[in-house]
């Protein structure tokens, strides 16, 4: 085996990797990421504003205002759940 081909193939591997562009992110991963962290916020902030409230802490007006939010996103996470899987479904439906 030649070292000068072997050293020139590790030099070829190094620039190769240090040239190849940068993968773009995912749209639809970022803006499902964005959309279950927006969730999961929404939904700590109800159940800390529900202990605040059964400590005494919170004003009844925000415990009501916290669960119609939580139950409005509890909403929307449903009926996107819903589409997928109509959507999924609709797939396997096609033909080969």
């Amino acid at each position: 085996m030649d070292i000068k081909k072997t050293m020139a193939a590790q030099a070829y591997m190094q620039i190769r990797s240090a040239a190849a562009p940068e993968p773009l992110p995912n749209a639809s991963e970022e803006g499902a990421a964005r959309f279950l962290e927006s969730f999961a916020h929404t939904l700590s902030r109800a159940e800390d504003v529900a202990k605040a409230a059964m400590t005494g802490n919170a004003d009844p007006h925000a415990l009501v205002e916290a669960l119609a939010s939580s139950q409005s996103a509890v909403d929307t996470v449903v009926t996107v759940r819903d589409r997928v899987v109509e959507a999924y479904q609709e797939i396997l439906r096609m033909p080969v």
